[in-house]
């Protein structure tokens, strides 16, 4: 048999995506960290432990050594709702099965993976259950399968979902694989599970696979963020729930208690956090419980840092389509939901949070504390043209109303085994597939552009964005965070870089940004041409006539104090 002792473990992430679990850099899901807590709990030293990313291993050949000696190997990945992603590429089906081929030792796989793999990760896409030539499959938690296969001396393990007891050990003791993540400890967020599964069925979603919500204590969330923060991680997302304001209650009325244990709880072991976001709110739970959902949602504004996003999974606003696929909210009850966390949370730094939802003039140059996100999905049952028009008219009736939404996340089902939507697969979004094309771009064009514009208008400061790479000329970079903005700099800088950044222009779902305060003494042309009302004209003027001592001396009609400093006034030389 071999002792636990001896054995060296090489954990690969090929990263996860699913409705209630992010993991793509530069997040890092739990399941690598779980994992690893549980290898140490089964006897496995931590230095005999190696973490590697997928594309750790793309980009360095010498990291497959670690894979190939490993006595085991385990990989972690799996994709269950579609996206497309700037930090990291999701590993592909082909690289998974060459890590167990390469694999001289057992090799173990689980994760979301044990739902269904496809060609690629997109949407109107069907999966299928694939071993993809691996010794193992954790058809339950992988660390569980882990903890028991190390204490079976490799031998096997019994599918089965880990308790609460082993959660609350393995959790803070996985916390230590956080430093061989090539982000640490900078530009590394950690998704953080307060509970898992749903008290809903709906017909698409892997996450009622995990069965009824199942919740931790605020205090192991709580322990699980100071073990992490000793590590060196200062940014958190409570993103592993099906819905945030459930957390510490049954499954479905909110427990505000609950919620302020938790979140003061996370500011007191972590006073230096950068970032406290979350992710999942689910609409009905306002709607049916909505003064105690009030009072959560004014706590989390209370505690997390500006820029949060509470995913809405309305996913049809046509009353058809909701009674087919088992949605649980209706289109004007999600309008209820979004409303009532305008007002209760859509107030940004410096206001008077009884002033939201602001914005306008009179609003001040930061995120908003909290807003709503949409999801919408189509390929679902019983689909029609009739559809989009349902899902059209929902947003602009929210954008007709003042109100603001940080995200409309618009794509098509994939199909798993286990589902409802399995029997339908993926038919109905491939016949619509040109509808949805026209579709999404005129709610880019209609409702996307000018919602960023009155949530981030031109003179919102973004602090500490991460500049990640290079495009046509320009750099690209995001702040960490639940569904931060892609903002573009007008030219390359170098990556790597975290600067402040003010919005000067919108896209679609993008900004355009120079870096904040700009020195006008100092900026390049294409810098100054950037900001609102200055043109290409102005802006050789500007050059010409510097330095200037302050910013109200540059002149002219146009109000630059949003955007510019002069602090190089001082080292430029006198005649």
């Amino acid at each position: 048999m071999t002792r636990p002792s001896n054995l060296a473990v090489t954990i690969v992430d090929g990263y996860v995506d699913e409705p209630a679990h992010f993991g793509v850099p530069p997040y890092i899901s739990t399941y690598p960290r779980f994992t690893a807590g549980a290898l140490v709990d089964a006897g496995v030293p931590q230095s005999q432990i190696t973490y590697h990313t997928i594309d750790e291993l793309r980009e360095d050949k010498q990291n497959w050594n670690a894979v190939a000696d490993a006595d085991l190997m385990i990989y972690v990945g799996g994709m269950t709702v579609p996206g497309s992603y700037v930090g990291g590429t999701p590993a592909e089906p082909d690289e998974v099965t060459e890590l167990a081929w390469v694999a001289e030792g057992t090799s173990l796989m689980g994760g979301p993976v044990k739902f269904g793999v496809g060609d690629e990760n997109a949407g109107a896409t069907e999966t299928e259950r694939k071993d993809l030539d691996f010794d193992f499959v954790a058809k339950g938690d992988v660390e569980a399968a882990a903890y028991d296969l190390v204490d079976s001396g490799l031998e096997g393990f019994n599918n089965r979902m880990r308790d609460n007891n082993e959660l609350s050990r393995w959790a803070p003791g996985g916390a230590f694989i956080v430093e061989q993540h090539p982000n640490h400890p900078d530009y590394l967020i950690c998704e953080m599970e307060t509970s898992r599964g749903c008290a809903y069925r709906c017909s698409f979603c892997t996450e009622p696979l995990y069965g009824n919500p199942a919740f931790r204590t605020a205090d192991e969330v709580v322990d699980e963020v100071d073990t992490l923060s000793d590590y060196g991680v200062k940014h958190f997302r409570l993103g592993r729930q099906a819905d945030i304001l459930a957390f510490g209650g049954d499954g479905e009325a909110p427990n505000p208690d609950a919620l302020r244990r938790l979140y003061t709880g996370i500011r007191e072991v972590a006073p230096d956090l950068e970032t406290l976001h979350l992710d999942n709110m689910n609409p009905i739970t306002i709607v049916e419980w909505p003064e105690k959902s009030r009072e959560g949602i004014r706590i989390i504004a209370e505690h997390n840092t500006p820029g949060d996003t509470a995913a809405f999974g309305l996913e049809s606003a046509d009353p058809v389509v909701q009674e087919a696929n088992n949605l649980n909210v209706t289109a004007e009850e999600c309008f209820q939901a979004v409303k009532i966390v305008n007002e209760e949370a859509g107030w940004r730094p410096g206001e008077n949070p009884a002033d939201a939802p602001t914005h306008g003039d009179s609003a001040t140059n930061r995120l908003p504390k909290l807003l709503p996100g949409i999801n919408l999905l189509h390929g679902l049952q019983e689909e029609r043209r009739a559809t989009y028009d349902h899902n059209r008219a929902f947003l602009q009736r929210v954008y007709d109303a003042g109100l603001m939404l940080r995200r409309i996340n618009i794509r098509q089902v994939m199909a798993f085994e286990g589902t409802d939507m399995s029997d339908t697969g993926a038919a109905i979004a491939e016949e619509h597939t040109e509808l949805f094309k026209s579709y999404k771009q005129e709610v880019r064009e209609t409702i996307d552009q000018p919602m960023l514009e009155r949530v981030a208008p031109a003179g919102t400061v973004l602090p500490d964005v991460h500049l990640e790479y290079h495009e046509d000329g320009r750099t690209f970079g995001r702040q960490l965070g639940t569904y931060p903005l892609l903002v573009g700099f007008p030219e390359e800088r170098p990556l790597g870089q975290t600067v402040d950044a003010v919005i000067v222009d919108h896209g679609y779902r993008s900004v355009t940004a120079v870096p904040y305060p700009l020195d006008i003494n100092s900026a390049s042309m294409t810098e100054l041409e950037a900001i609102p009302g200055i043109g290409k004209q102005r802006a050789g003027d500007l050059v010409v006539n510097r330095p200037y001592e302050t910013a109200d001396a540059v002149g002219g009609e146009i109000d630059l104090s949003a955007f510019v400093t002069t602090d190089s006034a001082a080292s430029q030389p006198s005649d």
